[in-house]
């Protein structure tokens, strides 16, 4: 009955996990450069400002804005984790 809806979803998801790969491997060249670089991990101003665009495309696509920042928090956390581990191997 769902079949064509499931496998697009399927579909999808995988395209969604492809880019969250590509996402992060972008997120430990920031991190390698901020260890090298002496920078603070954590940027206060550039999560506000990630977590405001996330919203702002959620609403313009028909997606819950509040869910959209709940995702990327968790995402921006994550990548302040990798951030962390990079600089952590590095001392």
């Amino acid at each position: 009955m769902f079949d064509d809806q499931r496998q697009r979803i399927d579909t999808l998801d995988k395209e969604i996990m492809r880019l969250l790969g590509e996402r992060f491997q972008v997120v430990r060249e920031v991190g390698r450069i901020k260890t090298e670089k002496d920078i603070t991990i954590v940027q206060t101003a550039r999560c506000k400002e990630v977590l405001d665009h996330v919203a702002a495309l959620g609403e313009a696509h028909d997606f819950a804005p509040d869910v959209a920042r709940h995702i990327y928090t968790i995402l921006i956390d994550y990548a302040h984790d990798l951030e962390n581990e990079i600089k952590d191997k590095q001392s």
